[in-house]
């Protein structure tokens, strides 16, 4: 019998315009071929896809290959960070935090982290320095949290975001739509 051997993949990475940021606790990095197990791991599990929109649960077969595909062919106005925490002591990735570019100059800012990493100040921490980095250079950012997830508005509060609202979103985990709460933050022009 013949070893059978794995594919090549010849995947495009463009992540020339995407920074590496270091904070105190975390490496903010591209993603990577090699997280797509962890990616899974954390974002397969129900708490942490009830508290986005747009990641389903369960996961379909093929999902977290085609969304990784999908960011390292640059695909996509978003640009992803992988929450790496190995100089914690912890898992190289322990969550995901991205922009979306908007219009006039604004962006969206969308992030989970790992259950075992809640109330640890982590995903503040990121949220932080992404934000305060300010990588595509935007005038405002927003940012919309489920109502029933305070502990995810904490994180955008001490990121230097303002309530400004409510509205709805439908959670695909969910199945439903559900209230939000939306927050701004205004960027400083001269990072801008």
């Amino acid at each position: 019998m013949t070893p059978q051997r794995a594919p090549i993949r010849l995947d495009i990475v463009q992540t020339v315009d995407q920074p590496v940021i270091e904070t105190d606790r975390l490496t903010l990095r591209p993603l990577r071929r090699s997280d797509m197990g962890l990616i899974e791991l954390y974002a397969g599990d129900r708490r942490v896809a009830e508290q986005t929109p747009s990641i389903p649960h369960p996961l379909p077969p093929g999902a977290i290959d085609a969304f990784v595909t999908r960011v390292l062919a640059g695909q996509g106005d978003d640009r992803i960070w992988a929450l790496d925490a190995t100089k914690s002591g912890m898992d190289e990735l322990v969550g995901a935090v991205s922009l979306k570019a908007l219009d006039r100059g604004q962006a969206e800012v969308s992030y989970w982290v790992a259950p075992f990493t809640w109330n640890t100040g982590l995903a503040s921490e990121a949220v932080t320095e992404l934000v305060t980095g300010n990588p595509l250079k935007s005038t405002q950012v927003f940012g919309s949290i489920f109502q029933d997830n305070p502990a995810s508005a904490r994180v955008l509060t001490n990121a230097g975001f303002d309530y400004i609202g409510d509205a709805e979103s439908f959670c695909v985990a969910r199945g439903a739509v559900v209230p939000t709460w939306t927050y701004i933050r205004q960027m400083n022009q001269s990072a801008a």
